[in-house]
């Protein structure tokens, strides 16, 4: 059965990986960003771009969310 103290590992668990994601995603979309040229991402721009949105929208849901009890 679960205790009261489990729940509080799992929602602290949840909130770091949500504050991980959002860091990684901002650092991998400010890097899609800025990098340009022929020698840069090329054709992969819009996928990483992406990508990197994905990862901070999923961040920020697990941050915002609270779990049910």
């Amino acid at each position: 059965m679960s205790e009261e103290g489990d729940t509080f590992f799992v929602n602290l668990a949840e909130k770091f990986l949500g504050l991980i994601l959002v860091i990684i995603g901002a650092i991998m979309l400010y890097l899609t960003a800025t990098t340009s040229g022929p020698s840069g991402l090329g054709a992969f721009i819009t996928f990483f771009g992406v990508l990197s949105v994905i990862m901070v929208v999923i961040g920020l849901f697990l941050l915002l969310v609270r779990a049910s009890e």
